[in-house]
């Protein structure tokens, strides 16, 4: 096995502009190598003060312009170019954690560069009509044109990587579908520490941003079709537009929460709703980390994190009157919370460096380089 020196590794993330599933997964995997610098296109110091806090954070030129997480969607055609001009050139290793542009940097010949992908690109591959849906009619062709680049431009990026690690069973399919290589499989670390199970009230929870492709309106349709309120965690663009919609019916929209009253909300609430397809879900093993069910829509993370019927119920519907049955008719009361805990535990952080780590000084070692 190859010996390990923080001097010869480098860490990439997309962008550090707030601290959501896959920020909370980039700071467990910078744990592991606390002495190496990170290099992102964007970051905000304030916003991900919680896991990045010390470290050496290494930025693009597009740092300058100043652009925060709600505007940072503005800057897509100039990322990829971006993420090439990042100086990685003289680290033997390069650990990158990407959905959309990190695994794209130019390491120097011989170099190892491992991706944890949580996703290829979602609006380049899966998720176009989404994408021009938040654009003005007259920009869509252009944004069209805009994404084919982009796709141009991952699978060249994607040949720079020497190994691609996929955070569930659907990104690894995805990998192999788009660039055509096999993936080990290394599920997401959660805080598990974080969660213990309480008294659950009547209500359910949704956490997750605001956008079109977390489909929030699905669940909030369940939630009234089925008769029960439900709390929304999060924020985005789509807010304004669904508390209009559903703020007086039984929905609670709460916005970003801190830690410490998300973990409460989990531990309180009557079941989290999944309406969605994610690749993983870390918020739905936060839930059962908390004790608390899953009531998910059939397909994506969810299938290799919930046990139905033990931990929640999964739904082979994926619209609104799909959901709003299960949630009517399922006996909530009827879950085991030490159960449900108990499976959660199998996504430790401790579990995750162990595994990560083993994996990227075995690549190395292949290669005959340190890690």
């Amino acid at each position: 096995m190859a010996p390990t020196s923080d001097h010869s590794v480098a860490l990439a993330h997309d962008y550090l502009l707030t601290m959501r599933g896959a920020e909370r997964t980039f700071a467990e995997i910078a744990a592991c190598w606390p002495e190496a610098p990170i290099y992102t296109l964007l970051y905000d110091a304030d916003a991900v003060a919680d896991g990045f806090a010390g470290r050496d954070v290494r930025t693009s030129g597009l740092q300058r312009l100043g652009v925060s997480q709600r505007r940072f969607r503005y800057l897509l055609p100039l990322f990829p170019a971006a993420a090439e001009r990042l100086p990685v050139g003289e680290y033997d290793v390069l650990v990158s954690s990407s959905s959309a542009f990190a695994h794209g940097l130019r390491p120097r010949p011989g170099a190892v560069h491992v991706c944890y992908c949580h996703s290829p690109f979602r609006y380049a591959w899966f998720e176009r009509e989404r994408a021009e849906a938040e654009v003005r009619r007259p920009l869509r062709p252009a944004l069209r044109w805009r994404l084919n680049r982009i796709r141009a431009w991952d699978l060249e990026a994607a040949g720079r990587v020497t190994n691609y690690v996929a955070n569930s069973r659907i990104t690894q399919e995805r990998i192999a579908e788009l660039y055509g290589v096999e993936s080990e499989i290394v599920h997401p670390p959660v805080s598990i520490e974080r969660f213990s199970p309480g008294q659950p009230e009547d209500f359910l929870l949704f956490v997750g941003q605001i956008v079109p492709h977390k489909r929030v309106e699905v669940a909030l349709e369940a939630a009234r079709l089925a008769g029960r309120p439900i709390k929304i965690v999060g924020e985005g663009p789509d807010q304004e537009r669904l508390e209009a919609l559903y703020g007086g019916d039984g929905a609670e929209f709460l916005g970003s929460v801190p830690d410490y009253r998300l973990t409460d909300l989990y531990s309180r609430c009557i079941a989290l709703v999944v309406p969605n397809v994610e690749e993983f879900g870390i918020a739905a093993v936060e839930a059962q980390a908390a004790g608390r069910p899953v009531v998910a829509v059939n397909r994506g993370g969810v299938r290799e994190t919930v046990v139905p019927g033990e931990t929640g119920v999964l739904v082979d519907g994926e619209d609104a009157a799909a959901l709003a049955e299960a949630l009517r008719d399922t006996d909530f009361t009827s879950f085991d919370p030490a159960a449900i805990r108990a499976n959660a535990e199998r996504f430790s952080a401790e579990a995750f460096r162990e595994r990560l780590t083993g994996l990227v000084k075995r690549y190395a070692g292949e290669q005959r380089v340190y890690a």
